[in-house]
């Protein structure tokens, strides 16, 4: 079993919330804890966003508890009733995330007989957000999230999923349940992905310096996210047309077979090159002189096309248009990867002091 930071924050949070608590004294110390669980965060962001929430929830929670506790008392119906005008109230003002934290304060305040009703009412309030400082601060200090590295380490595994896979696809050397088993799986982990850029997105640079370093990073990995992406899509269609694909003459599939390893490889070196792992006289995309263009490649595919069409028989179909999705997928994945290599030569030019040793000794 592994346990990630997030669940150790929340044990920590948890601590240090039934710490102060019971440091300041306050009754009832638990509803610290229950605080600090609902506001743990995956990003220091989120958490500072989630503080202004609950805040405004709780505010929300509290004030209908005592409103009904004052007009209606504390019987068990007006308690269900108060926690349905909370969370009309909550989704009213799009604050369905703070809505459990909100009924909790809520509950925890109507729960609450005698005179003393009032106080008590706001020893509850303040203590649910004791919890919930507690949990920002350990959201600030504990384990403070990397989100580069981790967003980079998806994107290189996974990348090197796709490139495994299309190699074998591209060949009709890869199994037809197993490709497609592992094209399903591969489509989750770019969603993951999608959700880490977002956190790293998400993520505050304060000093000006780092602000335009950090924006230059985020475009980079936007295109190293999207030149993934069209390599998954390459190697959708070379699964699905595998069939159109094995018609073509020997020739040809060849030619296919020299361009796609070249482009493979180059996204490989792409990444090493981010990294600053490549020699320098490896830092240009050199083309060979027998390197298709991508007109010329058109021309040849067509003719290709046009061929393996007189040689079908009568009774078989050839799908010439789905060996042009092909086509189209190889020429979009290459000017993906020459404008990522372009946006990393002018990141690399521009902030050349820059280092992220973590990032550097983590891979290769």
């Amino acid at each position: 079993m592994k346990l990630g930071a997030r669940v150790l924050k929340t044990g920590v949070a948890i601590v240090f919330a039934l710490f102060l608590a019971q440091m300041l004294n306050v009754p009832s110390p638990v509803f610290a804890a229950i605080a600090a669980v609902f506001a743990i965060q995956p990003s220091i962001y989120r958490s500072y966003l989630t503080i202004l929430e609950q805040i405004q929830g709780n505010i929300i929670g509290a004030t209908v508890a005592v409103l009904f506790g004052l007009i209606f008392g504390h019987h068990i119906v007006s308690v269900g009733i108060a926690a349905i005008i909370v969370l009309g109230l909550m989704m009213k003002l799009k604050l369905e995330k703070s809505v459990s934290l909100a009924l909790v304060t809520m509950i925890a305040i109507m729960e609450v007989p005698g005179d003393d009703f009032l106080m008590f009412g706001l020893i509850r309030f303040s203590t649910v957000m004791l919890g919930v400082f507690a949990a920002f601060v350990v959201n600030l200090l504990f384990l403070p999230p990397k989100y580069e590295i981790k967003l980079f380490k998806k994107i290189n595994s996974v990348q090197d999923d796709i490139i495994r896979w299309t190699r074998l696809a591209v060949r009709q050397a890869s199994e037809h349940t197993s490709t497609k088993m592992a094209v399903n799986k591969l489509q989750s982990r770019l969603n993951e992905i999608d959700t880490m850029y977002g956190f790293f997105k998400e993520e505050r640079s304060y000093f000006r310096n780092r602000k335009y370093v950090k924006a230059r990073k985020l475009v980079i990995y936007r295109q190293m996210l999207l030149t993934s992406k069209k390599s998954y899509e390459l190697l959708v269609r070379l699964h699905k047309h595998e069939n159109e694909l094995g018609k073509l003459p020997i020739k040809f599939q060849v030619i296919i077979q020299e361009r796609l390893d070249f482009l493979l490889t180059y996204h490989e070196q792409l990444l090493l090159k981010y990294t600053g792992k490549l020699r320098p006289e490896h830092s240009k995309w050199t083309r060979h002189d027998e390197y298709l263009q991508g007109s010329e490649l058109m021309e040849q595919f067509i003719k290709q096309i046009a061929f393996a069409q007189e040689e079908a028989e009568e009774d078989e179909q050839f799908s010439s248009y789905h060996l042009l999705y092909i086509l189209s997928r190889i020429l979009d994945y290459e000017e993906n990867l020459e404008h990522l290599d372009t946006l990393i030569v002018s990141y690399r030019s521009f902030h050349s002091e820059e280092k992220n040793l973590d990032l550097e000794s983590e891979f290769y």
